[in-house]
């Protein structure tokens, strides 16, 4: 039935706006938000609007780790819709992501809905200050594993839903530094490709019982440039909860929770973790503006659906008026020095400078229909209570930024990771002597534990100054590029998310007294 209407709409020369595809739903909305959409229906729900359309473009931008092409869809008033074409254009661009966890899947069905709009003809003003690019799916293995059991407590779908990891049983939202999936390694292949203004990250969370119905965050690493930050947490975000509230009634705030029943920490809103294996983190250390978005895992499905929607509605609302300010803060932090600057290495929350009222919430239990488990529904109960809100993070240990890092030619595995996430260096023609910052190693820890399938590494040590060869074939990556303040925390011996961490320098590091990449100083 799909195809004869679709068949009837392209013959009738219909690629215009304003055309009427009520008759293409969703599997959760033709379910009535019991079940989920699958991949193949996905993409024949893609093909659809891209063939109804002039304004929707559907390609691919990876694979998956059983093969499973990973789609975009991109939406723009565009001549051609090359990445370079894309890059060239005046345009604010926006990246939506959904489906990095599988099992939270409201982020990939409103986005399949926002995709109808567009292609009926909603929101066409869009079009004159913005690019949107869409990627629904993107674990599209773990969408493939449906189970009544899997997100446990989480209202609904009834009818079963993905897992959290990708095939190979990998948390995509752990992968952004270390880069061990195709996923990961697509992704950030279109980062470089299309290099958006703005990331938008669709999840959904669980933890603290609340009253909001979707949480969100800015980049949290405190290496982020001020200004992407500040646009978010100060202007971008507050605004679009106030419209949210005004035209809904709903309540939208910053992630957290509070602490766990016998942790140390006072009561208070706590956010999640600052470091760049973070989907939304990393984004800031590439100079681009993140947001992360977690709806309410208690809310039932069809409610986290519309609160996703809405917010993301709410963000192209305002990217599209504010346009320029985005490509100009953007620009602006690619230009700002980094060499000589002290970064962060390590961080930790701190609480905001006055206390913060919380709206917590209650849930009833409720028994799934198929499996006799207890769901969660949150109930429009309100607490509210003023307490701290430790939503940002300050540098515990720092290190000056340097001017260029010096990679030896046998550490292949750090070449191949630079390459994959867009790092500019130029490799040495010849050997030359200079006085450079080595890394010094007094000690180090590998946990006996291993997560993310590996051993995390920590360094102790310290830097001095010697007089070396550096030999034919080295990378000399130079800190004075945008994607600066990622190189450091990739590089960095001492960084708590860096290539070190995730035990990748492993075999170089096995009985050596020094670090194998070297520094030059940001003065020399």
């Amino acid at each position: 039935m799909l195809g004869v209407t679709l068949g009837l709409l392209l013959a009738g020369g219909v690629r215009a706006q304003n055309v009427d595809l009520s008759f293409l739903q969703t599997r959760a909305e033709a379910t009535g938000f019991v079940e989920t959409t699958r991949y193949d229906e996905l993409m024949g729900f893609l093909d659809v609007l891209a063939r109804t359309s002039p304004r929707l473009h559907l390609t691919t931008f990876g694979y998956t780790t059983e093969g499973r092409a990973l789609p975009l869809m991109i939406y723009g008033d565009l001549p051609a819709f090359e990445p370079e074409a894309i890059r060239r254009s005046d345009k604010a661009r926006v990246f939506v992501m959904a489906n990095i966890h599988a099992g939270e899947v409201c982020g990939k069905e409103a986005m399949l809905i926002l995709l109808r709009a567009l292609a009926a003809g909603r929101h066409a003003a869009w079009a004159d200050s913005l690019i949107v690019l869409v990627a629904p799916i993107y674990n599209a293995d773990g969408n493939e594993r449906i189970s009544l059991y899997n997100r446990p407590r989480q209202h609904g779908p009834i009818g079963g839903m993905g897992q959290r990891p990708n095939a190979q049983g990998l948390d995509l939202n752990r992968d952004f530094t270390k880069l061990d999936s195709p996923e990961a390694r697509s992704l950030v292949g279109l980062l470089n490709a299309y290099d958006p203004h703005v990331v938008v990250d669709l999840h959904t969370t669980n933890g603290t019982l609340h009253a909001y119905h979707l949480t969100y965050a800015e980049p949290l690493h405190p290496g982020t440039d001020e200004h992407i930050v500040g646009l978010l947490r100060n202007v971008w975000l507050p605004e679009v909860t106030d419209i949210i509230r005004q035209k809904y009634g709903w309540e939208f705030f910053f992630y957290g929770n509070l602490p766990w029943p016998g942790s140390e920490a006072g009561r208070g809103w706590y956010t999640y973790d600052h470091r760049p294996r973070f989907s939304t983190n990393y984004v800031g250390l590439r100079n681009r503006l993140g947001i992360l978005s977690e709806a309410y895992a208690y809310a039932t499905f069809e409610e986290r659906v519309m609160a996703t929607l809405r917010f993301v509605e709410e963000i192209l609302h305002f990217a599209h008026a504010n346009a320029s300010t985005i490509r100009s803060v953007v620009a602006a932090a690619d230009r700002a020095p980094v060499v000589g600057r002290p970064l962060a290495l390590t961080a930790r929350p701190v609480p905001a400078p006055e206390p913060v009222e919380i709206l917590l919430g209650e849930v009833v239990e409720e028994k799934h229909p198929y499996t006799g488990a207890v769901m969660l529904r949150r109930t429009d109960a309100r607490r509210p209570e003023r307490m701290p809100v430790y939503g940002t993070f300050e540098p515990v240990l720092t290190e000056t930024a340097p001017r260029a890092y010096l990679v030896p030619p046998e550490l292949a595995v750090v070449r191949d990771r630079l390459e994959a996430h867009g790092v500019r260096f130029r490799v040495l023609s010849a050997d030359t002597v200079a006085v450079v910052e080595r890394f010094r190693i007094d000690s180090t820890h590998v946990a006996d534990r291993a997560y993310q399938q590996h051993h995390l590494r920590t360094l102790f040590g310290s830097y001095e100054r010697a007089e070396v060869t550096v030999v034919r074939g080295t990378l000399y990556v130079p800190v004075n590029q945008p994607l600066g303040r990622l190189l450091f925390i990739l590089l960095e011996p001492r960084s708590d998310d860096g290539l070190t961490t995730w035990g990748l320098l492993d075999e170089a590091l096995e009985g050596a007294s020094y670090f194998p990449i070297t520094r030059l100083p940001a003065g020399g």
